[in-house]
């Protein structure tokens, strides 16, 4: 098993399938990576040479922002959002959908399970 960027990579799979076990990289980044390293996207992961597992991470290392790094970033982005008191910010506070998805009938993903109506119970007179 392979260990790029903190994440262990399965060595039977293919490469660009394995690039995007990473966070922040996805299909087209994995296959950029692959075009920019020279090494092929269909050998699998077990196959390459110790040299070209360090060519593909010193590349993802120097080039593309991924796993911890990425994920602090986005973090703090929708942090200043909040505390600038931005309408997306209040948004992420809610927990509703910030970018302008209807809620009335969706939103399941981001308002959580549909909670039970409350009723008013008929107050007994004496």
């Amino acid at each position: 098993m392979a260990r790029i960027a903190g994440v262990d990579l399965p060595d039977h799979k293919k490469l660009e399938v394995v690039l995007t076990y990473l966070y922040g990289i996805g299909w087209s980044k994995a296959k950029e990576v692959c075009e920019q390293t020279g090494i092929p996207c269909t050998k699998k992961l077990g196959e390459l040479t110790p040299e070209e597992l360090n060519q593909l991470r010193r590349y993802i290392e120097q080039n593309i922002k991924v796993e911890g790094d990425l994920r602090r970033e986005v973090q703090l982005n929708i942090k200043k959002l909040v505390d600038i008191g931005t309408y997306r910010g209040l948004r992420h506070v809610r927990g509703l959908p910030v970018r302008g998805q209807q809620t009335k009938t969706n939103a399941r993903t981001r308002k959580g399970k549909r909670k039970g109506t409350v009723a008013n119970k008929k107050k007994v007179s004496k």
